[in-house]
């Protein structure tokens, strides 16, 4: 499979592994299986500056040694903010785990007992987010910053800002809508495409995107909140 997407999964679950490449195989993506945090980690830091890394990985959470939430903040010290995109497949359903999960840097969380065609679908969404790439770009710009809507990405200056797939589509979902009051249930459906769920992982992308944005998180100057009602990003700053 030449020049196919290649996903890393780290499952102790032999027969989990072998059902998630079945699926992707046949949509033509390479994978590599890791039954342990440990062997991925130390593979991983052997190819820190190499671009043989994953373009995505699926990390389950109760790991035999290190657990996935370990594998995370391993990963965070040895790539800083360029961890490649990771999907939490986990029996772990908790409102803890899922926002602790987010919180460390991964992009989706799906809970187990799964449905394969699901989690593919899911993968292609983001390899199409992380490849997404046109010579001319529609761009929106506020503050210092510059959204480049083609690629997906977004820049301070010359500096390209690592932002998740998810941090990605909240941040222009309410740069879109700038000036408008947007509760926590309206952009939980807008990014996350269905109509019941864990709103609280909102907050957790708000947050996230606040430390990455804004001078002081505290007091802030493009993603504010109107308490009671949700959060609204500064039409003012828009240029």
């Amino acid at each position: 499979m030449k020049n196919a997407p290649y996903i890393c999964i780290i499952e102790d679950e032999e027969s989990i592994s072998r059902l998630i490449s079945m699926y992707l195989n046949k949509e033509n993506m390479a994978t590599k299986a890791f039954f342990n945090a440990e062997d991925a980690l130390s593979a991983f830091s052997d190819l820190k500056d190499s671009i043989f890394l994953p373009q995505l990985i699926i990390l389950d959470l109760n790991l035999p040694g290190m657990s996935g939430f370990d594998f995370l903040e391993e990963m965070k010290k040895l790539f800083a903010k360029n961890i490649p995109p990771t999907i939490i497949l986990s029996a772990r359903d908790s409102d803890e785990d899922i926002i602790k999960g987010l919180g460390f840097g991964a992009d989706e969380f799906i809970t187990k007992p799964f449905s394969p065609s699901v989690l593919v679908a899911r993968i292609k969404a983001i390899l199409r987010r992380q490849s997404l790439c046109c010579e001319k770009e529609d761009s929106i710009d506020f503050g210092d910053f510059t959204i480049l809507l083609n690629s997906c990405v977004l820049k301070k200056g010359n500096q390209k800002i690592q932002l998740s797939t998810k941090e990605y589509e909240v941040l222009e979902y309410l740069v879109k809508n700038a000036g408008q009051v947007l509760s926590p249930d309206k952009i939980y459906k807008a990014i996350w495409k269905v109509e019941f769920g864990d709103i609280t992982a909102v907050a957790v992308y708000i947050q996230r995107l606040r430390k990455k944005i804004e001078e002081d998180p505290a007091k802030c100057k493009y993603i504010k909140t109107e308490f009671g009602k949700g959060y609204i990003f500064s039409k003012e700053a828009i240029k």
